[in-house]
C-alpha cells in the first residue's frame, strides 16, 4: 500500500541494552534499536512515530525519551509508564521530552508495573498536561471497569483494537462499552496487534480479526490510529510489518479513511503539525 505523506506509526517500542531492564522484568526480547526502526520507516513509508515504553523497563522511561530525541521531537511522541508517586517535576520533564500519555498495561496484572487503583488518580493528574491514558486491558477487564472508564477525566486511548477475543469478537460486552466511549469524543482506539487475538494467525492472514477492525472503522474512523507494535515482543515468529499496514487496505478501500487513520487522527491526538 502506498501510504500518504506524514503517515504515523502510533505504537512501537525500542529495546536498547544501554538502558537496564527492571530487576524483576523478563529478559529483553531481542534488541530493537532506533537505527533499525529507521530502516522500517523507509520500508513502510511512515515518517511520524509514537514510542511506547515497554514493560521490561518498569517505570524507567529513558529508553523512550532517548528514542524521541534520536528520531526528532518534531515527528515523534512518547507514551510513558508511571506510578502514582511520580512528582510534578518529573511529569514536566517528560512533557518537555515529548511524552504525551501514560500506559496501563494490565492484561496480565501480576506482571504489571502499575495497578488498576492508579488509573483514576493519574488520569486526573495527566489531564492537566493535556496527556491521555493508554489502556492495554483484556475485553473482560474493560467490562469489569466500565464505571471507572466513564469517570476518567482525561483522554483515553484503547490499545490493540480493544483485545476482543475470538470467536466472540464484536459480540463481547466490551465492544459496546468502547463504542460508547468513542462516541463521547474523548477516546481513541489503536488498530494494532491483530495477531494478539487471532486464532488463524499469519497463515490465515488474521482474517478472523477483520470483523472487529471493520466494525471500528465503520463506527468511528475519525477516532482511530494505526500502530505496527514493532518489534512485536509477544511474537516468537515475527510478522511482516508491510503486510500489517496493508491490512488497512483490506479493512477499507476508502483512501480518505486511510488518510484519517494514518495522518489526520494521529496529528490531532499527539499534537503533530497539521499535514
Amino acid at each position: 500500500m502506498q501510504v500518504p505523506r506524514h503517515a504515523c506509526d502510533s505504537h512501537m517500542h525500542i529495546y536498547d541494552a544501554k538502558f537496564p531492564r527492571a530487576a524483576d522484568a523478563a529478559t529483553l526480547p531481542g534488541l530493537a534499536s532506533v537505527a533499525e526502526y529507521k530502516l522500517l520507516q523507509k520500508r513502510l513509508g511512515t515518517s511520524r512515530t509514537v514510542v511506547v515504553t515497554p514493560r521490561n523497563y518498569d517505570t524507567d522511561n529513558r529508553v523512550t525519551l532517548d528514542a524521541i530525541k534520536q528520531l526528532g521531537i518534531k515527528d515523534t511522541r512518547g507514551v510513558a509508564v508511571l506510578r502514582d508517586d511520580v512528582t510534578d517535576r518529573t511529569l514536566q520533564e517528560l512533557h518537555d521530552g515529548g511524552i504525551r500519555g501514560i500506559r496501563f498495561s494490565l492484561y496480565t496484572p501480576a506482571h504489571a508495573a502499575v495497578s488498576f487503583e492508579m488509573v483514576e488518580p493519574l488520569s486526573r493528574r495527566v489531564h492537566e498536561l493535556g496527556w491521555h491514558v493508554q489502556l492495554h486491558w483484556t475485553a473482560d477487564q474493560y467490562a469489569q471497569h466500565e464505571a471507572m472508564l466513564m469517570r476518567l477525566p482525561s483522554t483515553i486511548v484503547i490499545d490493540h483494537m480493544g483485545r476482543m477475543p475470538q470467536p466472540i469478537g464484536v459480540s463481547h460486552p466490551a465492544h459496546a462499552i468502547i463504542r460508547k466511549l468513542l462516541d463521547q469524543g474523548r477516546t481513541w482506539l489503536k488498530l494494532s496487534g491483530p495477531y494478539l487475538d487471532s486464532k488463524q494467525g499469519a497463515q490465515g492472514e488474521y482474517r478472523d480479526i477483520d470483523a472487529v477492525a471493520r466494525s471500528w472503522i465503520q463506527a468511528r474512523a475519525d477516532r482511530l490510529v494505526w500502530g505496527s507494535d514493532w518489534p512485536h515482543p509477544t511474537e516468537k515468529d515475527k510478522p511482516d510489518d508491510a503486510l500489517l499496514i496493508d491490512l488497512l487496505d483490506r479493512w477499507t478501500q476508502d483512501t480518505n479513511v486511510i488518510r484519517k487513520i494514518l495522518v489526520d487522527n494521529p496529528a490531532s491526538l499527539y499534537g503533530f503539525e497539521a499535514a
